[in-house]
């Protein structure tokens, strides 16, 4: 009978990943799979484990085999059907609830599991926080997120700004998809996986934010920010782009890794 131990060392995978995926499988946390690797497994369960080191030695992402990954300190069920949640994205969320003022009127556009949205509302508890989507799936993810942590936060399915006439926000966030058509990265580890109307957009990559800049003007109160993540060599395109529809303090912030990553700027 194999044990824990045997399993890992077997998988062929980084042992972080190996670890989460036999964690997941035998349904305990990871620390207590190292403290117990000594402990022989089932014949089932050897079996559970193997289909998951098997899945994920063909590319297959670890959120998406655990249907979990933790984003701004909170567990988020993943699926197919929503992007990946990166740590370099919880910029826009420090960022976002920096430059909101109290009881701020926040949209996230592009929602997809959720993340940012949320974050913003389990942060922000008087913030009043809408999500769009225009995939009625991942709005369901959302939804699920939003009452697993009691977050507040109004669901409306759309394509960025429809269904939204007339309504003004403080802040306005987007993760839209920032990848050029053809990009070698695409056939590249987990985005293989990951839905592509979500990452790819148009020719250079950013026909969704030319069209979420020219539009948000209209949903921005004066002086409210648009913040929007984007590729680490599209800064400056995003800001000319800001300069052009007429924002003002267009800038870039760069993640923790030094990475130009978030531009914005603030409606006239």
């Amino acid at each position: 009978m194999a044990t824990i131990a045997s399993l890992l060392a077997a998988s062929e995978l980084p042992p972080l990943e190996a670890q989460v995926l036999a964690a997941h499988a035998l349904g305990c946390q990871r620390a207590s799979l190292l403290a117990d690797q000594g402990r022989a497994v089932s014949d089932e369960a050897a079996r559970r484990i193997e289909r998951l080191f098997l899945r994920r030695r063909a590319g297959e992402p670890v959120a998406y085999l655990t249907g979990e990954r933790e984003f701004f300190g909170l567990s988020l069920s993943i699926t197919p059907d929503v992007l990946i949640p990166r740590p370099e994205t919880e910029l826009l969320v420090a960022l976002a609830l920096e430059l909101a003022p109290a009881g701020a009127r926040v949209l996230d556009l592009g929602t997809g599991s959720g993340a940012v949205g949320i974050a913003i509302a389990h942060e922000e508890p008087d913030a009043e926080v809408v999500a769009v989507d225009a995939s009625a799936d991942a709005l369901a993810v959302a939804r699920e997120n939003a009452r697993r942590h009691g977050a507040v936060v109004r669901f409306v399915y759309g394509d960025w700004f429809a269904g939204l006439a007339g309504q003004r926000f403080d802040v306005i966030v987007a993760n839209p998809p920032y990848i050029a058509e053809g990009d070698a990265h695409l056939e590249q580890g987990d985005l293989r996986f990951e839905p592509r109307a979500a990452l790819v957009s148009g020719a250079d990559g950013l026909d969704a934010i030319r069209a979420i800049v020219a539009r948000a003007r209209d949903h921005l109160v004066t002086g409210g920010w648009l913040l929007f993540e984007h590729g680490y060599d599209q800064a400056e395109r995003c800001r000319s782009l800001l300069a052009m529809y007429g924002y003002t303090e267009a800038q870039t912030w760069p993640d923790l890794a030094g990475v130009p990553r978030v531009s914005g700027g603030r409606a006239r």
